[in-house]
């Protein structure tokens, strides 16, 4: 019998298919423009495709598999898939939340899993903000993690009757960031972060921040999808910032060298080099890619992501950049909805 966290867990995976179409009927990237170079002077043979976000945290390419499922034998099975391919095409992958492990042990080996079948490769574990010191660290021991992300999520609790309703967060990430020998990732799950967020987590000593915007899976609309007691309406299931919003925001944070993630709504390796040129350092990528998966099979997310590969090398020659962090230095066009965000919030953000 599935207990009722591993069922909360199968019900994430199948809303998020359900909803995928609704979801992404709208790209959040394609209000940037990238100016082309007709004289690129670079080789495609010396293209640089690495992320380095910290002296522990090198990745190969800048797009991973970002935080998706575990928690149940439906999601045990996926997560298989998911480290077979990151594997085979030497990518990072975050796990889904592990929560779950500490009320279910029958849920540990959906995320073991992950380790077993890619034992020399970046994984990196996933709790929310509201886990202890001492539960970090178990899970980065479980699975032997690279490093640790730490949701928040506050619409998604909000929603959800049984979520939590108390958000008093920022000590616990430091008491968690000093407990723990591996690198902290604080992530938002699809509403954005602004600048205001990232200079309290910079100052917080946070040094790496996935600024997941709108645009992608709604957890809002899936944790709505399951409330039986309530009907939100559709203007505060699509609460926050689109990611291009999100990464304007983070172009104004005070420390420049606290490194960005952008997620959100990414579905091509154009969208990767959009974010990069907005200013990531790296690119995390889960529903586009847990819907080719359940949609399509491995074989097929396996020739997704080797097309990916070829072709994000190729787009870096055409804008005459060799490495991922040089296309910050890439010329482009907002659309007039963002230019005029990109504006006002200069204005507000300087008074």
């Amino acid at each position: 019998m599935v207990n009722q966290h591993a069922q909360r867990k199968n019900e994430h995976l199948s809303l998020a298919e359900k909803d995928y179409d609704f979801n992404h009927q709208y790209d959040p990237f394609a209000g940037i423009q990238l100016i082309p170079r007709a004289l690129p002077e670079t080789d495609l043979n010396k293209i640089q495709t690495h992320a380095n976000l910290t002296d522990k945290l090198d990745l190969a390419w800048p797009f991973y598999l970002e935080a998706m499922t575990g928690g149940s034998e439906r999601a045990g099975k996926i997560n298989h898939q998911l480290a077979t391919v990151a594997k085979e095409y030497d990518l990072a992958m975050a796990t889904g939340s592990m929560s779950i492990i500490f009320k279910d042990d029958q849920a540990k080996a959906s995320f073991t899993i992950v380790r077993e079948t890619n034992p020399n490769g970046i994984i990196i574990a996933n709790l929310g903000a509201s886990a202890t010191p001492q539960q970090a660290q178990a899970a980065i021991d479980l699975i032997q993690a690279n490093a640790l992300e730490i949701h928040l999520n506050v619409a998604q609790e909000l929603i959800m009757p049984e979520g939590d309703r108390e958000f008093l967060w920022l000590e616990n990430l430091q008491a968690i960031q000093a407990a723990i020998k591996v690198p902290l990732i604080v992530k938002e799950v699809g509403s954005g972060m602004s600048v205001n967020d990232l200079n309290q987590l910079a100052n917080a000593g946070i040094q790496v921040v996935n600024i997941s915007g709108r645009g992608g899976t709604s957890f809002p609309r899936i944790e709505n999808r399951r409330n039986h007691h309530r009907n939100y309406h559709d203007n505060l299931l699509a609460w926050g910032l689109t990611t291009p919003q999100a990464l304007i925001e983070s172009q104004f944070r005070h420390n420049a060298n606290q490194q960005i993630i952008a997620s959100g709504g990414i579905t091509s390796p154009l969208d990767v080099i959009k974010a990069g040129a907005m200013g990531a350092q790296a690119v995390g990528v889960a529903g586009y890619f847990l819907h080719q998966l359940i949609q399509d099979g491995p074989e097929t997310l396996s020739q997704e992501i080797a097309e990916w590969q070829a072709e994000i090398p190729e787009i870096m020659t055409m804008l005459g950049v060799s490495s991922f962090d040089q296309l910050k230095q890439v010329d482009l066009v907002l659309d007039p909805e963002l230019y005029n965000y990109q504006k006002q919030r200069q204005t507000q953000i300087k008074a």
